[in-house]
C-alpha cells in the first residue's frame, strides 16, 4: 500500500520557461517559478502574460516584483557555457532540458509542490531524465503555448529580465551594443566584432551553432 506523505504539498504550481534560444548574441536563460493556488488572481492583475507581449522595460519591472514575492530560480549559460555543452551534446532540446530540470530541482528545495508546468520542447522524457531523485516525483505537464499558464508566464517574464540584463553586460565589456534575436543587424554587429577582436570573440558572445557564423566567416573571406 502507497503511503502517504507526512506534509501534504502545497496548492499551487512551478512554471518555468526560456529566453535567449533564439538570440545569437548573449547567454541561455531558463527561469522557474512557484505561484500558490491562492496568488493567480494577484498575478492576473499585475498584468502577467507571455514575456513576447511585454516591453522590455516592463519585463524589467514584472521581474523585479516577481522576485521579491515568489520561490524562484534562474538557471544561466553563458556563450562560452552553451558553446561547449552544444559541441558535446549536438541537441539544444537536452540543454534545455537539463536547465529546465535544474530549475525545478532549485524550487523544490524549497517548496513541497506536486506539479510542474514548462513549455513543449523535444521528447518529454528530455526533462524527465534529467530530473534528479526529488524532481521525479512530480507531476510535470509539457504543452504547446505554455505561457497562457500563469506560473510559465510569470517565469518567461524572469528569464527575459535575466537574458536582458547579462546581454547588456556583454555588450558594456565589449564597447558595442548587441542586438537581439538572429537579425541582419545581429550579422552586421558579429562582423564589425571579429574585425575588433578575431573570430574567437564569438566563443564567448554568441550561440556559434546558428547559421549565422558561417555566414559571418563566409563573408570574412569574400
Amino acid at each position: 500500500m502507497r503511503q502517504e506523505k507526512l506534509f501534504p504539498p502545497e496548492k499551487g504550481r512551478i512554471g518555468t520557461d526560456e529566453s535567449g534560444k533564439g538570440d545569437y548574441f548573449g547567454p541561455l536563460v531558463v527561469a522557474g517559478v512557484f505561484i500558490p493556488e491562492d496568488q493567480q488572481d494577484v498575478i492576473k492583475e499585475l498584468g502577467i502574460r507571455d514575456s513576447k507581449k511585454i516591453s522590455d522595460n516592463r519585463v524589467r519591472e514584472l521581474a523585479d516584483l516577481l522576485k521579491k514575492g515568489y520561490k524562484h530560480s534562474l538557471v544561466a549559460i553563458g556563450p562560452e557555457k552553451y558553446n561547449e555543452l552544444y559541441a558535446k551534446l549536438r541537441n539544444l532540446n537536452r540543454i534545455l532540458a537539463w536547465a529546465h530540470s535544474r530549475a525545478i530541482e532549485n524550487i523544490l528545495e524549497e517548496v513541497n509542490c506536486s506539479v510542474a508546468v514548462t513549455d513543449q520542447f523535444g521528447d518529454k522524457s528530455f526533462v524527465l531524465n534529467a530530473l534528479m531523485k526529488k524532481g521525479r516525483e512530480i507531476e510535470l505537464i509539457q504543452k504547446p503555448k505554455a505561457e497562457e499558464d500563469l506560473a510559465v508566464a510569470a517565469a518567461s517574464i524572469m528569464a527575459r529580465a535575466e537574458f536582458l540584463k547579462r546581454l547588456y553586460f556583454i555588450s558594456q565589456d565589449l564597447g558595442l551594443e548587441l542586438p537581439k534575436g538572429s537579425s541582419s543587424l545581429v550579422e552586421e554587429a558579429g562582423l564589425k566584432l571579429i574585425k575588433l577582436h578575431k573570430a574567437e570573440i564569438l566563443d564567448k558572445v554568441a550561440k556559434k551553432h546558428f547559421k549565422i557564423t558561417r555566414r559571418i566567416l563566409a563573408s570574412l573571406k569574400g
